[in-house]
């Protein structure tokens, strides 16, 4: 009974989806179209998941190292602090992301039930991803999460950029996952492991030779693979193309829940897997590798985010900019160990909300016909409809990292990690990429409360949606909190770290 209290945030997610599978087929009988009201879809999924991420934080408070059986799906589902932390991180942005859509879908004429069961399932491979301690499970994880966001993606059926986007999206996903498999299975010839564990012992032994060409070609494979799906440059392609055509719900779950599961996939594989001195040292190994990645994906997002007209398009250029962050404090664990971690899992935890709440305010600025898509088309909302711009704002200065916020001190404590690891030279290029990033940030503000609409132009319409608004308010309550309390929530990220 024990690994089942274990893995029961999982099981309910799988029974939610389920449930909300058999609820949409019983409900359409003979008719094409669903009898139950998005609005109830919506909030069983929301509800769903937050009972899952509960569930998860009780497991958390109870200790799961005290729970007896969880060895028994060791190596496949590792069910360890790290993943709890995670599943809460998964199920709060996927619940939010219900939230979302039940005030979205109806306004926008795609009010179709099958969004739902396709979030839940999309959330368990999320939540297998971060669970997984072997590269079989990993794998699978990886396809389940994957298969129901492009679906998503391609949700708003009529439309040409949504296709265009879910089409490319999954050519260039599928292509990297079979580069991250074909690492996987050289990594197996290689070293005779498929777990992680097992391939970082292996890589480690002094008494065993590994062939190090083939050994570092398979790493090669796997990190493209991990690269792509965290979005970072240069195989960040997909990103502005697949949020821009995606619905807004769904942006929302690609840019929190799977960026979020992508990450403690990363985290995993080089930590566990690639720990070993040789292969995570300065000198040698993935730390400059990841250096590189890391300036290059902050400077660039940040230079095209810039230039956009779209604020859907710029936010998916910061969303790649934030990624670029996350990178700084990877490399810094390798000197810094689980104080690095712990700034990585933190500065995802509030960019996971502030993203949810400044995605939750660019949907309520606008109904169907006049949404909220340029910068033209919130000029002057800071009038027409000061609660949507209020909390736009609110969010945007997080996700600046201006202080006193929560984005503020996750940016600090990155950047705190890499200078203790004496990477001061990439916590430079942090700050400064930190400072051109609010330039795009503030650019919204300045249309919102200093610019009127052109005569003649189209401008948004605000909505009205208690579901949105709930989305809102939830994600404030939260940016709040991890502002208010920066610290105690840093010390839960250190006690969930994968070294702890």
């Amino acid at each position: 009974m024990g690994v089942y209290l274990a893995l029961s945030p999982l099981l309910l997610v799988v029974l939610g989806g389920c449930g909300l599978m058999l609820a949409e087929v019983f409900a359409k009988g003979k008719s094409t179209e669903s009898n139950v009201p998005s609005s109830d879809l919506a909030l069983t999924s929301a509800i769903c998941l937050l009972a899952a991420a509960l569930v998860a934080f009780g497991l958390w408070m109870k200790g799961p190292e005290t729970i007896e059986g969880i060895a028994s799906v060791a190596p496949y589902l590792l069910l360890d602090r790290f993943t709890l932390f995670f599943t809460i991180l998964v199920c709060t942005g996927a619940a939010l992301t219900a939230l979302l859509a039940g005030g979205y879908l109806p306004e926008h004429n795609l009010d179709r039930g099958e969004f739902y069961p396709l979030l839940l399932f999309s959330t368990v491979g999320c939540i297998v991803l971060v669970a997984a301690g072997d590269l079989l499970s990993l794998f699978l994880g990886l396809e389940t999460m994957s298969l129901g966001v492009y679906a998503m993606t391609g949700f708003r059926r009529t439309s040409v950029r949504s296709a265009e986007a879910a089409l490319k999206y999954f050519l260039l996903g599928s292509f990297a996952a079979a580069l991250l498999l074909y690492g996987g299975a050289l990594l197996y010839g290689v070293t005779g492991h498929t777990d992680l564990a097992g391939i970082g012992s292996a890589l480690a032994s002094p008494d065993r030779t590994v062939p190090l060409p083939l050994t570092i070609f398979a790493f090669v494979l796997v990190l493209v693979g991990l690269a792509f799906k965290v979005g970072a440059v240069p195989f960040h392609m997909w990103v502005p193309d697949a949020y821009e055509g995606a619905p807004t719900p769904a942006m929302n779950f690609m840019a929190v829940a799977v960026k979020s599961a992508a990450f403690a996939m990363m985290l995993r594989v080089l930590v566990q897997g690639f720990g070993a001195t040789k292969f995570a040292s300065w000198a040698s190994g993935w730390p400059p590798v990841m250096a590189f990645l890391a300036v290059l994906t902050m400077t660039v997002a940040n230079l095209i985010a810039g230039r956009q007209e779209s604020v859907k398009r710029m936010l998916a250029y910061s969303s790649i900019a934030h990624a670029g962050y996350v990178l700084v404090g990877l490399v810094a664990t390798i000197r810094m160990g689980r104080e690095a971690e712990a700034s990585v899992m933190f500065y995802l935890l509030t960019y996971t909300v502030s993203t949810a709440g400044a995605l939750g305010s660019l949907i309520l600025m606008g109904r169907r016909g006049a949404e909220a898509v340029s910068y033209e088309d919130i000029a002057g909302l800071g009038r027409r409809h000061p609660a949507a711009a209020l909390a736009m704002s609110f969010f945007l200065l997080s996700l600046a990292g201006i202080p006193p916020s929560a984005g503020f001190f996750a940016k600090m404590y990155v950047f705190r990690a890499a200078i203790g690891g004496g990477f001061y030279w990439l916590a430079v290029f942090g700050l400064l990429n930190s400072v051109l990033g609010a330039y795009y940030y503030l650019r919204v503000m300045v249309y919102m409360y200093m610019r009127e609409p052109a005569p003649g132009a189209p401008v948004a319409t605000p909505m009205r949606s208690g579901m949105v608004s709930a989305a809102l308010l939830l994600s404030a309550l939260l940016v709040l909190l991890l502002g208010i309390l920066p610290g105690s929530s840093l010390d839960l990220a250190l006690h969930a770290a994968i070294g702890s």
